[in-house]
């Protein structure tokens, strides 16, 4: 398996095409890539023959919360003190957006490479991508160094390169197939950085930030445990250990061994691990993609985002192979925006 750091720095494991309209990273309709529907379109919910659009989106509520808390350690699990979350720090305050209900599947992924296979291949427009609800149209607040969100960078465009040999990174575990099939529910793994945030700018959205993400998964001012609550999250499968989060390898027969693509589970699976605003997957399954550098908090956070080039982004949400200390909304994990990991995947976050 590939590897990646955590915030400790331990290794933890892992131009516009003329049938494209360029879009300015705003939601201005249905996400294109759930249009032509079918397998991971258009089916996806708590059980594989699901029938929701597997591109719905859930308001978040905006508000203010704690980036850091601390949890205690109980039989090797991460289980909050009685009486809610201590040494609170790092405030950040939200505004209001949405976050995609499910991880970004193959079903879905397939129709952006379809764009970017097509004539002279998809790129975002420079600038695209932004927040542009925030700020009078400017984006996210720059935490470190000031400025506001540049959105995206034509510089970058050479970094898109969704070809079967890049997202087949890590066989037998990489969830991709060239044509469609019985993976397309999966979600993508495989994926760049760079790749993840042109597939929500072309979806109609942009990558949520670091303080975005984790504040849906804490529950906002919450500061929950895990997405769903202080339920342990347990290691029977079928059970517990497949019904509120994907991790350790227990799916899907419990055994915590890791063999391949199998023990990654279709998005939504999990469906007693949903988080307060109706996301599921938010703890297991892959890790996802933020839109931030790496770097240390900056206090306090309004709309910010760490926007300063550095050589590491931020992930976060714990994976199929991962173990039960990486599901816990405070923690994050990073590594280069050209990696392709085994572990990593993305969804989008669109305007209010």
């Amino acid at each position: 398996m590939s590897s990646h750091v955590n915030d400790a720095g331990a290794e933890t494991g892992a131009g516009t095409d003329a049938g494209i309209e360029a879009t300015t990273g705003v939601d201005a309709g249905p996400p294109r890539s759930c249009a032509p529907g079918g397998p991971g379109m258009s089916n996806c919910g708590p059980a594989e023959s699901g029938s929701e659009s597997c591109c719905t989106s859930l308001e978040v509520t905006g508000g203010s919360y704690y980036r850091t808390y601390d949890l205690v350690i109980d039989g090797g699990l991460p289980r909050a003190p009685d009486g809610g979350p201590t040494a609170e720090a790092d405030p950040a305050t939200v505004s209001t957006f949405r976050l995609d209900k499910y991880l970004v599947t193959v079903g879905r992924f397939r129709q952006f490479v379809n764009a970017w296979n097509n004539g002279a291949g998809y790129t975002p427009p420079a600038g695209s991508g932004k927040h542009t609800h925030l700020n009078n149209g400017s984006g996210l607040k720059n935490a470190t160094g000031g400025g506001y969100e540049p959105g995206w960078a034509a510089s970058d465009d050479n970094n898109i390169a969704p070809t079967d040999a890049n997202l087949d990174c890590a066989p037998p575990y990489d969830t991709w197939t060239s044509t469609a099939g019985s993976q397309d529910n999966l979600p993508v793994n495989c994926v760049n950085w760079y790749e993840a945030y042109a597939f929500c700018i072309w979806d109609g959205g942009f990558l949520p930030s670091d303080a975005e993400w984790e504040y849906a998964a804490a529950g906002g001012s919450q500061q929950l445990e895990y997405p769903w609550g202080s339920t342990n999250p347990g290691t029977a499968c079928p059970g517990t250990g497949c019904q509120y989060a994907i991790y350790g390898c227990y799916y899907p027969d419990g055994s915590g061994n890791c063999i391949g693509v199998a023990n990654i589970a279709p998005v939504g699976k999990a469906s007693l691990g949903v988080g307060s605003w109706g996301q599921l997957d938010l703890a297991g399954d892959v890790f996802e993609w933020n839109l931030d550098w790496y770097a240390a908090y900056v206090d306090p956070c309004t709309d910010c985002a760490n926007l300063t080039a550095s050589s590491l982004r931020v992930f976060r949400g714990g994976a199929f192979s991962g173990n039960a200390s990486y599901l816990p909304p405070p923690y994050r994990d990073f590594n280069s925006p050209t990696c392709r990991d085994l572990s990593v995947g993305f969804r989008c976050s669109r305007a209010p």
